[in-house]
């Protein structure tokens, strides 16, 4: 079992940054995906950027240079950088982990990020 803890969602004016942190309960070794997802009300939860063991990036295109998605193995933590934010980008971030060992596709609860003027 892996448990996922977000944090660093805040309220920030449009062109701002935040940096999401997203902590992991064990080491995961193996191959694994970590990624980062995001659920705006009333969408279905979108693929924002992952990072995989092999060190491969995939951004979605509306976040393409403006996030970074990196890891810190001896922290475990997953980061997600936001620059240049803007009100689209509004919603709960959820961190996710899938493959590897421990086995399985855990989540975390979500963190929430608002641009708003």
């Amino acid at each position: 079992q892996v448990q996922l803890v977000e944090s660093g969602g805040a309220l920030v004016h449009p062109g701002g940054s935040l940096r999401l942190s997203c902590v992991a309960s064990t080491d995961i070794f193996g191959v694994w995906i970590m990624g980062w997802y995001r659920q705006a009300p009333g969408k279905q939860r979108t693929l924002v950027a992952t990072l995989s063991s092999s060190g491969g990036t995939k951004y979605a295109d509306s976040v393409k240079d403006r996030f970074t998605i990196s890891r810190d193995t001896g922290k475990r933590t997953l980061y997600l950088q936001m620059n240049n934010l803007k009100p689209g980008d509004t919603a709960v971030y959820y961190c996710n982990s899938n493959g590897g060992i421990p086995v399985g596709d855990y989540w975390g609860q979500g963190t929430q990020v608002t641009v708003s003027s």
